[in-house]
């Protein structure tokens, strides 16, 4: 008998390592050492932890942001053989290399430049990160058209349309649902929501998540910016992507066809489901012990959303559709305001009305839909300049 041929590892670099997302897939790569060998892990500059990483997962690189945790990061990691680096050029350059997968959990903007790098090797990238979708995403789906890249919808949302989602059938494709678990604020008022302090929005009643997140959900500008995200991966219309309360979190999402079907995913609130569905992908990874015990939940509950108190998921709409920059603006606008909060500099809701105050005061040049004709430069710039005018406007109000 011929024995099988082995088939080498997988090889993923893992991008915000120390996040919920990098962890998360660290987790499923441990259970798989066979199938996975760590890459790269990146990190913004949290040293100690990166280095706990990299003695555990033994990449090949790591990458830390701040100078002072890599001097920390070589201390640690002094005789350990890891190729340590620093800075945003340096992880650009090291993403030029050969590799099976990146997982971008990269929060905010900051994910955007390394997304493009991966795609412009042609590579596989599976983007966790929803906010360089929301800014660049016609840059984004163009590169990855014009080198031959793959991209991977991470996000659990646009995870389940893509797992549900028939590409023979897609003239058949009405419409698709995301789902909302609805926030720590789903049953809340609004002078309840008014008052809503840090520990209450960072809440989430079903899903641990980083910091920044948390409060995207709690506004509801999740949803916003994944409606978004859903027009650029899947190149539908706004008015084809529509949100449906569901405080379960079973079911993430669904795709209407034309002959009367819908089909849905379902899987538990754990982001490690539609992570280990881009680390095998084509395959599945078996991680799961149990599957959803449909008769210990009952009943699956479903609402619409209220947009009186929670404007957010307007708001993105008119952004996609002012076009232009206007996406751009809307997501460094709610990244600005979100970072405030988190600081503790402002109320829960400043933070959409800041957003609201970014799109209102546009120039009108830039309310263009000419997606063409727009940069990475002009993206790059406008996040920049909008985070400062939110910023001194934010100030300003105090």
């Amino acid at each position: 008998m011929i024995p099988a041929k082995k088939v080498p590892a997988k090889k993923v670099n893992v991008l915000g390592a120390t996040g919920s997302i990098g962890m998360s897939s660290l987790d499923l790569i441990a259970k798989y050492p066979d199938q996975f060998s760590v890459h790269i892990l990146a990190v913004h500059n949290n040293a100690d932890a990166l280095a706990d990483l990299a003695e555990r997962f033994k990449p090949v690189h790591v990458v830390i942001m701040g100078a002072d945790g890599y001097k920390r990061l070589k201390s640690r990691l002094a005789d350990s053989g890891v190729a340590i680096h620093q800075g945003m050029d340096a992880l650009l350059d090291l993403l030029m290399l050969d590799c099976d997968l990146t997982i971008n959990g990269i929060s905010g903007v900051a994910g955007l430049l390394p997304s493009l790098k991966v795609l412009e090797q042609g590579g596989t990238c599976a983007i966790a990160n929803k906010e360089s979708l929301v800014a660049a995403g016609a840059i984004l789906m163009d590169t990855c058209r014009k080198y031959g890249g793959t991209i991977l919808p991470t996000d659990s949302e646009h995870n389940a349309i893509f797992q549900v989602w028939s590409k023979p059938h897609h003239h058949a494709i009405k419409d698709i649902t995301l789902t909302a678990s609805g926030g720590p604020f789903l049953h809340a008022t609004k002078a309840e929501i008014e008052a809503a302090t840090l520990e209450q929005a960072l809440r989430h009643p079903n899903w641990q998540m980083g910091r920044k997140i948390s409060i995207d959900s709690a506004t509801m500008m999740n949803k916003g910016l994944e409606v978004i995200e859903a027009c650029v991966l899947f190149d539908l219309p706004e008015h084809k992507v529509n949100i449906v309360v569901h405080p379960q979190s079973i079911i993430h999402g669904l795709v209407n066809y034309a002959d009367g079907s819908m089909l849905a995913q379902l899987g538990p609130a754990d982001m490690r489901v539609p992570l280990s569905y881009v680390l095998a992908w084509p395959d599945r990874l078996p991680w799961a012990e149990q599957s959803i015990d449909l008769t210990a939940i009952g009943a699956l509950d479903f609402m619409s959303l209220d947009h009186a108190r929670f404007p957010a998921v307007g708001l993105a709409r008119q952004a996609w559709n002012t076009g232009g920059l206007a996406p751009a603006i809307l997501n460094a606008a709610n990244e600005a305001a979100v970072a405030a909060f988190l600081d503790q500099k402002i109320g829960f809701t400043d933070i959409i009305a800041a957003i609201d105050y970014a799109l209102s005061d546009m120039p009108a040049a830039l309310m263009t839909s000419a997606l063409s004709d727009i940069s990475l430069d002009h993206i790059l710039a406008i996040d920049l300049e909008t985070k400062t005018r939110i910023s001194a406007w934010l100030e300003e109000r105090r």
